[in-house]
Parts: structure tokens; C-alpha cells; sequence
């Protein structure tokens, strides 16, 4: 028996929430995975979610359903809405926000953490190169720190699972950067709001993504066609 302690991951597939993971593990913990499918556009980041899971040597995956999908409220999950393509605007909140579901889902990261005696629990969420949703920012996770604290048999004893997420305030460049240091297989992570053959190269996500990894200087992971469409978006 090892008294290593353990982190709950919130693992969705995406480069974020892989680098936390990656984190997690050097900082000494035994990590345990955990997926939602929560009624996405695309199978793809679950794909990758386990790709990673097993990149990393992670022994306890789980993938709960939560179909967030049958109220819609979001272009992730509603496929009659159209996903955005024209570009970050940092002053609205886009459509593919997906009402409580970071809410939704550190719930159910806080249950399997109580269950199996997790001291910490490590979420991908970022507050600098995001797309404005109000469930990625600091005061938010603060808060949430509080709710856990007093909504469990653990918090009533002081054993609380800390909310930590390592990228809250790291660009995509330093995030990439961490994921090469970490030895994090990037290429596998899936960060699209579509599910075709490649990333789509003009949601959000990808824009984000692409931009920082030329910025960072590692092109090569990306195509040469993505190469030439972020180039033209430029």
C-alpha cells in the first residue's frame, strides 16, 4: 500500500486539461482521470482523453455520462446552432459556452475524489488566452472552494480536496511550453469544436491553439494546410 497521495483529473482530451495532468503527476500525485460525456458535438476529445490517459500512464479513467445535451443552450452541444468561426471577440460570451457545466462537472470530480480519498483536484481552466466563459475565472474557483468545503463529510473533518488549476493564469504559449517540457504528446490532445479528420482550424479553440504554437516556434505540430490557413487568418 503507497501513501501517495492522489488528484482527481478533470480530463477532457483538450491540451489544457492533458498539461494539468501531466502537472499533476510531477508534483508527485497518483492521478485519476476523470471524463465527461456530457452530449458533445464529436467523440473525439473522449478519443483523446483516453490516448492521453494512457500517454501518461494513468490506471483509473472513468467516463461518466451527462447528457447536457437534451436542454441545448450551447452550439458544443446543439447542433442546429452554428459553431463560431469568425474569430475570438473578447467582449462577448460566444456560443459554445455550455451552460454549469464546469459547475456540473467539479461536482462529480469532488464526489470521486471524497470517494476515493483524493487530496486535490486539478482542472485545465485558464482566465488569459480563453474564450470570456464566466466558470473559467479566478473568483469563480474561489467560490467553488468554499461550496466544497462545506458541502461534504470531508469538509466538516478539514480534508477538503483543494481546487488546483496550474494554467489559471499561464498564456497558451507558457501552457505549451509546460506540455513540451512534461513530454506531453500534444498532437494527440484534441482541442476542436469539430469532430472532423483534422482540426477545423477557424473555431475558437483552434485559433487559440494555433496561434500560440507559432508563437511558441513549434509549427511543426500543426499541418501544413493549418500552417497556411492560420497564416491567411492573420
Amino acid at each position: 500500500m503507497t501513501n501517495q497521495p492522489i488528484a482527481v483529473v478533470l480530463l477532457s482530451g483538450g491540451l489544457d486539461s492533458a498539461t494539468s495532468a501531466a502537472i499533476a503527476i510531477e508534483k508527485g500525485y497518483e492521478v485519476i482521470a476523470l471524463s465527461l460525456r456530457y452530449g458533445q458535438r464529436h467523440q473525439r476529445e473522449l478519443d483523446a482523453a483516453q490516448t492521453i490517459a494512457h500517454a501518461l500512464h494513468i490506471s483509473q479513467h472513468y467516463i461518466v455520462d451527462v447528457n447536457m445535451a437534451q436542454w441545448g443552450g450551447s452550439s458544443l452541444t446543439d447542433t442546429a446552432l452554428s459553431l463560431p468561426q469568425s474569430g475570438v471577440d473578447p467582449t462577448i460570451i460566444p456560443s459554445t459556452y455550455v451552460p454549469g457545466r464546469n459547475t456540473v462537472f467539479i461536482a462529480l470530480a469532488l464526489s470521486l475524489a471524497e470517494a476515493k480519498g483524493a487530496q486535490a483536484i486539478y482542472l485545465g481552466i485558464n482566465a488569459v488566452d480563453y474564450s470570456g466563459y464566466p466558470d473559467c475565472r479566478p473568483d469563480y474557483l474561489q467560490a467553488y472552494q468554499t461550496l466544497a468545503n462545506l458541502s461534504s463529510k470531508v469538509g466538516l473533518e478539514g480534508k477538503t480536496p483543494q481546487l488546483v488549476a496550474p494554467l489559471l493564469k499561464k498564456t497558451k504559449v507558457d501552457i505549451i511550453k509546460d506540455a513540451i517540457r512534461l513530454g506531453l504528446p500534444i498532437d494527440k490532445t484534441w482541442s476542436c469544436y469539430q469532430g472532423e479528420e483534422e482540426p477545423c482550424g477557424l473555431c475558437d479553440s483552434c485559433r487559440i491553439r494555433d496561434r500560440a504554437l507559432m508563437e511558441a516556434g513549434y509549427p511543426e505540430l500543426m499541418t501544413a494546410k493549418r500552417q497556411q490557413r492560420y497564416t491567411s487568418n492573420q
